[in-house]
């Protein structure tokens, strides 16, 4: 059998002293925090398009890396090897999952009746190799935005001839997630959105967008799969405007065709942050609703302004996001997934290992700080302290529904000019920073 990364074993866990930059420091897989491991928190995935399929290129350069799994002259050989690569690598890494596109794992060919069985034969390996080394799949999803047919959309195309063909190749995505287990299937309209309302029907397009999500809901129970259908909100890139633009667009459009029941939300953190809000925000206001299923976890530079998915090192930024959902419950069936690659320059195979460690290590120390947080009570205390009139008198009849407008008028003339009371970030923001020590 073939070996692509012979100079890497597997990952151990050292500890926080550990000088070996090929170890875990934080990162214990069977440490328990709060009642779980830390593998059953959070559920790591390894991105199969990014780690395996990047090429580096970049807006201004083609492709610079050069890795052993992509040399074969077969294009399904070099399938092949690029499935055996990512399987010895998130068995050597320890990440209990992966996740993939439809054409990451297996080459378009001509006709979609030869790429499908293109799909199944790198299926059947994937099963294979899930089952001799207990990787599982977090999820799949269908990649509807690449090829040129889908040069103005996937669902929301003017042409009812692509939006056919976008669903057809939905239809066998989901069967293979389906097949290989998945605990989640993905949707992102990666062109679903528009470069100019002078040539767009905006309503028939989210109407059209909603069409093949009703579909894809009476699939998933005409195949009897039991993972979760996720959306994944993005506001821009490749198109001007998406009509994921961010979790509460996400949850509006859901509500509006009678899908909010049917789905939850993956929230990116780049994603979050190129609608002009933190990470934190958007888990936020998923979980607020029920309706967090899953992150893609990287991170963008504010320097630069666009979607440069770049792997996870920002300490605060984890725990900020593991307080939003440990205080919601978990992850579920979702997972972190590392949707992130390595910069251009990290050439190098060892780099592949070295950018996920320290994701893994961050998210880990995130994790651990999160819950000794929520522990203490410090947070909720002042929250609940905050927020005391609502629990009792004017604010309970409020918020009962037994309040009228003629009541709100006589309390205040009874009770006079409200006093203001401190928010009291800034000493909450120090108190945050005393965890990260």
């Amino acid at each position: 059998m073939k070996t692509f990364f012979p100079e890497v074993g597997p990952v151990p866990y050292e500890g926080p002293d550990s000088t070996q930059p090929l170890a875990f420091r934080h990162y214990c897989a069977d440490e328990v925090v709060g009642g779980k491991t830390m593998r059953e928190h959070l559920r790591f995935a390894v991105a199969f398009w990014h780690t395996f399929r990047g090429t580096g290129a970049d807006p201004f350069g083609g492709a610079v890396y050069e890795r052993p799994w992509n040399t074969a002259s077969d294009p399904m050989e070099r399938a092949e090897d690029t499935l055996r690569a990512a399987f010895e690598f998130g068995t050597k890494l320890g990440a209990p999952f992966y996740c993939w596109h439809d054409r990451d794992i297996a080459p378009e060919a001509d006709t979609l009746a030869e790429t499908n069985r293109r799909l199944d034969r790198i299926v059947a390996l994937a099963a294979q190799l899930q089952r001799d080394t207990g990787m599982q799949l977090l999820w799949g999803t269908s990649n509807c935005f690449s090829h040129p047919r889908f040069t103005h959309g996937a669902a929301t195309n003017p042409d009812p001839h692509v939006f056919a063909y976008a669903g057809a190749q939905i239809r066998k995505a989901m069967e293979c997630t389906h097949e290989l287990g998945g605990a989640n299937y993905v949707f992102w309209g990666g062109r679903e959105g528009y470069s100019s309302l002078l040539n767009t029907d905006l309503a028939r397009e989210q109407e059209q967008l909603a069409r093949l999500l009703r579909m894809a809901v009476d699939y998933k129970r005409e195949i009897g799969f039991q993972g979760i259908l996720l959306i994944e909100p993005k506001p821009k890139e490749p198109t001007k405007h998406q009509y994921d633009f961010d979790a509460a667009s996400v949850l509006g459009f859901l509500r509006r065709f009678g899908l909010f029941d049917h789905f939850k939300l993956n929230i990116e953190a780049n994603h979050a942050t190129l609608a002009g809000h933190s990470f934190e925000h958007d888990l936020e206001v998923a979980a607020a609703e029920g309706r967090l299923g899953s992150i893609d976890t990287n991170r963008g530079d504010p320097q630069l302004g666009w979607d440069t998915d770049q792997f996870p090192t920002d300490l605060y930024s984890t725990t900020a996001a593991m307080l939003v959902i440990l205080r919601h419950g978990g992850l579920g069936q979702g997972g972190v997934n590392f949707d992130a690659k390595v910069r251009r320059g990290s050439l190098d195979l060892a780099d592949l290992f070295h950018a996920h460690i320290g994701g893994m290590d961050t998210f880990a120390r995130g994790l651990k700080i999160a819950h000794r947080i929520l522990s203490d009570g410090v947070l909720d205390a002042h929250r609940q302290q905050r927020y005391a009139g609502w629990a009792e008198g004017l604010g309970q009849r409020i918020m009962a529904g037994a309040a009228t407008l003629p009541e709100l008028e006589a309390y205040v003339l009874s009770h006079g000019e409200p006093q203001p009371r401190s928010g009291r970030e800034e000493m909450l923001e120090n108190l945050v920073n005393d965890y990260l020590r």
